[in-house]
């Protein structure tokens, strides 16, 4: 609802106004160590905070993007005012589906839909007031800023860690391209929803898989919510085991099993193989009910690796008849089945089965009735483990893989990095195919490799890139041996653009524009690494693994200085989604999304950032309440109110502030100050309440400096009102350039303490002081009491017995 009859409050004229004089007047653009402005703001102290840059989609921001810039645009202001120079900057994540599936929507060229998209993104930012530094906005979509994209590519590939691979991939017939595993949630498609296929094809892949362990390990360096790097520990999921070989009899193949619990050895009773383990064609003509084997696996092919893992699903399998293996422990004869839980490219494809320890083998075996061995009692010792029998679990591990002749193995759930997509707008991948010399890097002198402009850009239902169909671009010579060859015509995936745009917000000309330039040593020495780095847990398995990884190849090759580290983030933190009213998700089929164009047009851009940060713990999901924001929106006017409408006196005038108001105020400048580092934005904003309320109730003992100092400590959250009152009052500058203001320590403790004062001992008085007061204050204070001094008066004191928050006894 919107408020009625509100008072001179007016923050639609207020809010345009400073908006301009901010942004016209280049107020937040950090300043490189090269450049001066009036002094030399390399010798302050850097400060780069980033918040997750956007996909530019058609529908404009909604109230929940909104959260994460305001609480970074607060901490972003503070560390300003004091006095750090700061980088906050901002840009665009355009390439990808989202824009691609929008536009094909809409039926206009990407291209357009990009312009149109972040021109009203960069709209809506402003009016929120957010202190981004314009002049270094990227744009994934910049062929200036892909030929850096594209240039990264070719050192992989250069490097040995992208390389191209025929494989069962996830497809969306809808979307009509290949996905990542990262982009498969709940066996759907992350971006529309379709329940996700398995499809053979060409791929590009890129080797993460090779820095698994220093992704985990430099965990440890870097200072991240322990939620965010729990997810990436378990995504990259390192386990220790063996690998143990199981021959097949009267073959001379053998399955390899990594387990990490060769303790069990002795209580393997059968094995399980993946449904597309390679052994299965190769002894195929053994299996005498291969036709079943056969029909079961392909049955497998159509099922996503989610359907096949869900532990509430009941466990399907198939015996493969006349074939046996043999435990390697105790020379047992042993079933083989092929199940779908079994998954080939996570260890072997091949688990031994020990339905004795473990739930889901225990399921099957049942199931199937299969034989149950115990082999570990209840202390952890082994037992029916034949010589074994008696040892320690822990120690049976070495000794049984001794025994049978494993070693030693490493396993990762992380699978290499599926890089190609089959749609059109996307960076074009800089790699070109000749039949005699097989893949070539596109010459670096010829990035970047420009995507064509073309009238047709729909996904095709053959599988083929849109690019394919234009012979033109793709028919083009070798760089190496100038016969005949074709571009690769798949694009990178919309995270490429993401792996490198925190180095791109670096290099900017004279004129604050641009250069993409990633190889400038002395910018990323100065800047790097990012300080503070917020975004979605969506993409703590995505984004933020892929732009380590990123960031730690390029530190290897030398992109990066050394004396940086190999961490491009110092700090990572999340933020809880907004949600819709009543609790539920927002979204346009249920029509709750709510614009917040709408909310500044009713309430003001102060209002929405005070409502937002003070509906909840940042980090935690929330539901949008009307009413809140109509309680910012008054919050705000009380303010608007107490510096116009009361009559304030000048501080010069009033010799001695008022102790109890100057208590308040120190304490409200050190929790707002705390609580703003922690993210605890709510707390901040209920401390200026309770500060405000304190001047409501006392407007006879505040000053004009007291208000001055709650402008201050209200500008990082209300910009544009702090800004207006500041003139209003007559104040010199900007409010949002005074110094950060600090807190008087003995000043803050306002709890009262009682002090018995005594005349030789006997009680003559008692008084109640603050706490926090030295000895001699307090002293002064017992003497000058009207009950003490008809004792003391004209006599000498000998000394006087100081007990701290207990007594004074004046002897005289």
């Amino acid at each position: 609802m919107i408020l009625k009859n509100m008072a001179k409050y007016n923050p639609q004229k207020i809010e345009k106004k400073w908006q301009k004089k901010w942004y016209d007047g280049s107020l937040f653009k950090a300043q490189n160590p090269s450049a001066r402005s009036g002094q030399d703001s390399s010798k302050k102290e850097k400060f780069y905070i980033l918040d997750e840059f956007p996909y530019p989609s058609g529908d404009g921001l909604h109230i929940g993007h909104c959260r994460p810039y305001i609480g970074l645009d607060i901490i972003a202001r503070k560390r300003r005012m004091q006095g750090q120079n700061v980088l906050f900057p901002m840009g665009w994540d355009a390439f990808g589906l989202p824009t691609e599936n929008y536009a094909i929507k809409k039926g206009v060229h990407p291209s357009i839909v990009t312009k149109k998209n972040t021109d009203n993104f960069r709209k809506q930012m402003k009016n929120l007031g957010l202190s981004f530094d314009w002049s270094r906005e990227v744009n994934t979509t910049d062929p200036k800023y892909y030929k850096w994209t594209q240039w990264i590519f070719i050192k992989l590939f250069e490097n040995g860690l992208a390389y191209k691979d025929k494989l069962a991939i996830n497809w969306c017939p809808s979307c009509k391209i290949g996905l990542a595993n990262e982009e498969v949630v709940a066996g759907n498609c992350e971006r529309c929803g379709t329940k996700v296929e398995k499809r053979e094809k060409e791929q590009w892949l890129i080797k993460i898989t090779k820095y698994a362990d220093r992704l985990i390990n430099d965990l440890a360096t870097v200072d991240y919510q322990q939620r965010i790097k729990d997810q990436q520990i378990n995504w990259i999921g390192r386990s220790e085991g063996s690998e143990i070989d199981f021959s097949i009899v009267n073959s001379n193949e053998k399955i390899k099993v990594f387990t990490t619990r060769p303790d069990t050895l002795f209580g393997c009773t059968f094995l399980v193989l993946a449904p597309d383990h390679e052994i299965l064609k190769k002894i195929k003509n053994k299996i005498k009910n291969w036709q079943e084997v056969e029909k079961y696996i392909n049955q497998a092919k159509n099922k996503s690796d989610l359907e096949r893992q869900e532990n509430q699903k009941d466990k399907t399998g198939i015996e493969l008849e006349s074939i046996k293996a043999i435990n390697p422990a105790n020379k047992e004869r042993l079933p083989i089945f092929v199940a779908d839980y079994v998954m080939v490219n996570y260890g072997t494809g091949a688990i031994m089965a020990v339905p004795a320890h473990d739930q889901r083998d225990l399921e099957f075996a049942k199931k199937y009735n299969q034989k149950i061995i115990e082999v570990i009692d209840n202390k952890k010792m082994l037992l029916n483990s034949g010589e074994f029998n008696g040892m320690e679990s822990e120690k049976g591990k070495i000794a049984i893989t001794e025994l049978v002749g494993g070693k030693k193995s490493v396993n990762y759930k992380l699978r290499d990095w599926v890089f190609s997509r089959q749609h059109y707008w996307g960076e074009p991948i800089p790699m070109i195919n000749c039949t005699a010399c097989g893949w070539q890097t596109v010459p670096e002198k010829e990035l970047p490799v420009e995507l064509p402009k073309v009238q047709k850009y729909q996904p095709t239902d053959t599988g083929e890139s849109p690019l394919s169909a234009i012979e033109k671009w793709v028919n083009v010579k070798c760089p190496t041996c100038k016969g005949p060859a074709k571009r690769e015509t798949d694009t990178m995936p919309n995270w490429a653009g993401s792996n490198w745009y925190y180095l791109a917000y670096l290099a900017a000309d004279k004129q604050g524009n641009s250069k993409f330039e990633i190889r400038n040593s002395k910018l990323l020495s100065y800047w790097m690494p990012v300080d503070w780095y917020n975004g979605g847990m969506e993409h703590t398995t995505l984004h933020l693994l892929y732009s380590r990884f990123i960031f730690k190849f390029l530190w290897d090759i030398g992109a990066i200085p050394k004396k940086i580290g190999n961490e491009p983030y110092k700090k990572r933190t999340s933020h809880g989604i907004i949600l819709a009213e009543g609790g539920v998700k927002m979204s346009k089929s249920k029509g709750n999304v709510i614009n917040p164009d709408d909310v500044v047009k009713n309430y003001g851009g102060d209002a929405l950032r005070v409502y937002e940060m003070f509906m909840g713990p940042f980090e935690q999901m929330i539901p949008w309440d009307s009413k809140g924001i109509v309680g910012a929106r008054r919050f705000l006017e009380k303010i608007y109110n107490l510096a116009l409408k009361f009559q304030i006196p000048n501080s010069k005038s009033q010799i001695n502030p008022k102790l109890e108001i100057q208590n308040l105020l120190n304490k409200t400048i050190k929790k707002v100050g705390d609580d703003i580092e922690l993210m605890k934005f709510n707390t901040a904003i209920s401390s200026l309440m309770i500060l405000v309320n304190g001047f409501y109730e006392k407007p006879q003992d505040i000053t004009k400096e007291n208000v001055k100092n709650l402008l201050i400590l209200l500008s990082p959250f209300a910009p544009h009102l702090a800004e207006e009152l500041w003139e209003k009052l007559g104040s010199k500058g900007l409010c949002s350039q005074q110094k950060w203001l600090k807190y008087n320590e003995r000043l803050i403790n306002q709890e009262k303490v009682v002090f018995m004062i005594q005349v030789n001992g006997k009680v003559r008085d008692k008084i109640e002081v603050n706490a926090g007061l030295d000895q001699s204050q307090i002293e002064g204070i017992a003497q000058k009491g009207l009950r003490i001094t008809p004792w003391i008066n004209g006599k000498q004191i000998k000394k006087i017995i100081f007990v701290p928050n207990k007594l004074i006894n004046i002897v005289i």
